[in-house]
């Protein structure tokens, strides 16, 4: 595939423009998207006109350069088998804000594993692809990071892939049954259906990868078991791919009883978003605990996804960057911390702390 071929265009208004050369038409289409949706994105994003021409576009404005990077890093992407839509352009764009290229961040995952329909599930971005790569090489790996950079999904499907594997017999997924925000009261049914809200979440990621079906069937003969964190306590847990979900939401006690589970031949990874921590007041995150208590420790990994993962709705992103410079501007912030320094949270016991169920 060719370079852009960029060149300087002397007009009345000192126009920049660059020329890219296409390879073929299905490029072509695919470049331009639906109802030329992906070009329109760049015209606005760095305002400047983009012209088909035969087997090129020709790209002019002050910034065509910029835009022409992105249309080169797009075909890339086709050429590595990729499809572009909205979300793909936009993490292209976020990628060059960085000052990063397409090709600097290619890492080679592959397929991390095929869903019941034969779908391949990949890594969609560098950092996801980062973040598997630790998992295949390190026994605990926490994936830190915001809602919707894949963190749960990329860690379930790596669980399939090592039970497909016979690389373990279990799959064991857990997660804290905290509240978010809310009072949910008394929960009616036997204890499955009291904890399964809690694990929705888990479900809905095993269901896309395997199929209900599936899923239920091997939750029947407990090959996969979804548990709350409390009913791991006093397990070891040998030949088994172990998830803690919502790791942001345990205490200190919690994560460290979780962390001792660890078994022979078994590899556990550990989920959270440290900006959303539902515990009540006074109570410091497990998961906060952990980052700075294990640092340096030798044989785990800590991979950090970024707003450039989010590979959810674009607004996501949008979202999440509004609330980080909404809790960065916010001067009783920085009092909070010192306060919860001086009391020296993080000591306290899990006396009182469950995991908000009604039995």
């Amino acid at each position: 595939m060719k370079q852009a071929d960029c060149q300087m265009a002397e007009t009345a208004d000192r126009t920049d423009q660059c020329e890219i050369f296409i390879e073929s038409a299905a490029d072509s289409k695919e470049l331009f998207g639906s109802l030329d949706g992906n070009i329109r994105r760049l015209c606005d994003y760095y305002n400047v006109e983009i012209i088909q021409r035969q087997d090129a576009v020709l790209v002019r404005g002050e910034r065509a350069e910029a835009a022409a990077a992105v249309l080169n890093d797009l075909l890339q992407l086709l050429k590595d088998g990729e499809t572009l839509d909205r979300q793909k352009v936009d993490y292209i764009l976020n990628l060059r804000d960085s000052g990063l290229a397409y090709s600097q961040t290619r890492k080679p995952s592959g397929v991390l594993c095929f869903t019941h329909k034969g779908k391949p599930v990949r890594p969609k971005t560098f950092g996801q692809a980062e973040y598997a790569a630790a998992i295949r090489e390190n026994d605990l790996v926490f994936g830190i990071g915001p809602a919707g950079t894949g963190k749960t999904y990329i860690a379930v499907a790596m669980a399939v892939q090592a039970y497909k594997s016979k690389d373990v017999e279990r799959i064991i997924l857990a997660r804290p049954a905290v509240e978010a925000g809310e009072r949910l009261g008394f929960l009616p049914g036997d204890l499955q259906e009291k904890v399964d809200p809690y694990l929705r979440p888990l479900y809905d990621a095993l269901y896309d990868i395997l199929g209900r079906d599936a899923t239920l069937r091997l939750k029947e003969r407990e090959v996969i078991e979804i548990v709350p964190l409390a009913y791991m306590r006093g397990r070891t847990l040998d030949r088994s791919f172990v998830i803690l979900d919502e790791a942001q939401n345990t205490t200190g006690e919690q994560m460290k009883m979780f962390l001792t589970r660890l078994g022979n031949d078994s590899k556990a990874v550990v989920n959270g978003d440290i900006t959303q921590i539902d515990l009540p007041k006074g109570r410091q995150s497990g998961l906060v605990i952990a980052l700075e208590v294990l640092a340096g420790v030798e044989g785990l990994a800590f991979s950090h996804l970024k707003e450039a993962d989010v590979v959810r709705h674009p607004l996501v992103r949008r979202i999440i960057r509004a609330y980080q410079v909404y809790e960065e501007s916010r001067p009783e912030a920085e009092t909070e911390k010192s306060l919860e320094t001086e009391k020296g949270l993080g000591t306290e016991t899990e006396e009182g702390i469950n995991d908000g169920i009604t039995v």
